[in-house]
């Protein structure tokens, strides 16, 4: 698996497909509470997290604080936002 690593400020360029990278319910509902988590350690421990998406080039990874979390979105400095369908994994 080849993940190209980006810069946050590099992911407000990228281009994102609407379907869920995820297919189960299950895993969507993890990655939602594993993203609830690292907004926690983002605000409380200023601490960053690794995550891996998928754009329309393929998957990416991204060192950085979560700033915030809707239901669609994950939101992070300088109003940066990655589809929350398009996460694999939170690390």
């Amino acid at each position: 698996m080849n993940i190209q690593i980006v810069q946050k400020e590099e992911i407000k360029f990228l281009k994102f497909p609407k379907k869920d990278v995820l297919d189960k319910r299950k895993d969507q509902i993890e990655r939602f509470l594993e993203l609830q988590r690292a907004l926690f350690l983002g605000n409380l421990e200023h601490q960053k997290v690794r995550i891996i998406f998928v754009d329309n080039e393929g998957i990416k990874k991204v060192e950085t604080t979560i700033w915030g979390i809707t239901d669609k979105e994950v939101i992070l400095k300088q109003s940066t936002i990655i589809p929350l369908e398009r996460i694999i994994n939170i690390i």
